[in-house]
């Protein structure tokens, strides 16, 4: 049995992609670069559903065109529009830290080289160009900005996320 505890979301379904069942999923989440994942999981009636992958394609930088099994018309694939897309997290620990994505770091604890530990990463929005971390910060919800270049080391094992923080940047 899935359980949504051991998913992360790697993006979002958009609209089919011609009439053929192929969908097109928004992710920076590159799963398909170094090896291929079976399958992705969408929740159908509240229930996390695995759908195994047919075949897929790049589109663009943050688009891959995905073709599931049994989903094989415009009927069919317009049931996953707009759905978020979620893969297991133990599948994630095979790709490639710099294509594992923003979202990887959800759950991760957040802390800065001269602050120390800031808090909990317990969403992240990467809908923009700047990315946002919600952080639970004693409590209270903070947002951090973030940016590769802050990120001063990433301890996969630990879950923690060690940054170097601009002075002032968690007070605005």
């Amino acid at each position: 049995m899935i359980r949504k505890e051991d998913l992360l979301q790697i993006g979002r379904f958009a609209k089919p992609h011609g009439i053929k069942g192929e969908l097109s999923l928004i992710t920076d989440c590159d799963l398909f670069g170094e090896t291929d994942h079976p399958y992705l999981v969408c929740e159908m009636d509240g229930i996390p559903v695995p759908f195994y992958i047919e075949s897929h394609r790049p589109k663009g930088t943050s688009v891959i065109l995905v073709k599931l099994e049994h989903i094989d018309n415009l009927t069919e694939a317009r049931r996953f529009a707009g759905r978020p897309v979620y893969c297991p997290v133990a599948a994630l620990a095979n790709v490639p830290e710099k294509d594992a994505g923003w979202r990887r770091f959800k759950g991760y604890v957040l802390e800065d080289e001269r602050q120390g530990v800031i808090g909990c990463v317990t969403e992240v929005d990467d809908t923009t160009l700047n990315v946002l971390f919600h952080v639970n910060c004693g409590g209270k919800e903070i947002l951090a900005p973030m940016a590769e270049e802050l990120i001063s080391a990433v301890d996969r094992d630990g879950k923690r996320l060690i940054v170097s923080l601009p002075d002032g940047l968690l007070n605005l």
